[in-house]
């Protein structure tokens, strides 16, 4: 029954409820889509961050997404020994590349009060599951060693079968604890995501393609004009 519940139930509340509730905040409060960036408050250390969290987390999910939608060119890619250990490597090294990239940003909110105060909420619930994730996605790479491998014939048998609406939940039930936590709670962060600032990242600009040039006219005064201002008055 707690099987059925965390893979096959769960995965579709927690779809359908990010959607409709992604739906309903872009239509209901639009300008809410916004990252709310905090760059200008400190600049240094969210650089160090940033940079690595993104190359990191972005080839990660790249890795996943791929070998779920071609898992047959996946496992061409894999069926070296010498291909495995090298793709097996990288991934190593982009998974501590992430988790380093997390903790620089997650440490810059906790001690620069500005970035702190820009910090909903809803934003410190994400980041707990989120940090967890990748510091799970770490620990998995180090202990289940081949994880590019296997998760080809466990985790995406399980989400094809999501995807085809025929949940079968028989291939990931059995894996080690930390691995069936990190799929749930990848799932989790699916359920969290459009309530954050997170879901600025499925908005695209397209508008900007045709509207008009902005003209900026600069209506502060030189010093020499305020200085010459003053003068006259006096």
């Amino acid at each position: 029954m707690v099987d059925t519940f965390l893979y096959i139930v769960f995965p579709y509340v927690a779809l359908v409820l990010a959607v409709t509730g992604g739906i309903y905040r872009y239509f209901g409060d639009r300008f809410s889509f916004s990252s709310l960036s905090s760059q200008f408050l400190e600049h240094r250390m969210l650089f160090w961050g940033v940079v690595p969290w993104h190359y990191g987390i972005v080839s990660i999910l790249l890795a996943h997404l791929l070998a779920s939608i071609v898992p047959g060119w996946w496992s061409s890619l894999l069926s070296g020994p010498n291909r495995l250990a090298t793709l097996e490597l990288i991934g190593m090294s982009l998974g501590l590349l992430t988790l380093t990239g997390l903790i620089i940003l997650v440490f810059r909110r906790l001690v620069n009060a500005k970035a702190r105060a820009v910090t909903s909420i809803m934003d410190w619930l994400l980041l707990g599951p989120l940090f967890l994730q990748v510091a799970l996605g770490v620990y998995i790479a180090f202990s289940y060693r081949w994880g590019s491998l296997w998760y080809l014939h466990t985790a995406v048998p399980w989400l094809r079968s999501l995807a085809l609406l025929n949940a079968d939940s028989a291939t990931v039930v059995h894996l080690p604890l930390a691995v069936k936590f990190h799929f749930v709670n990848g799932f989790i962060l699916i359920l969290l995501f459009p309530f954050t600032r997170l879901v600025h990242i499925f908005t695209f600009p397209v508008r900007y393609l045709w509207r008009p040039w902005q003209v900026v006219i600069w209506n502060r005064q030189s010093c020499q004009a305020r200085l010459e201002k003053s003068s006259g008055k006096a």
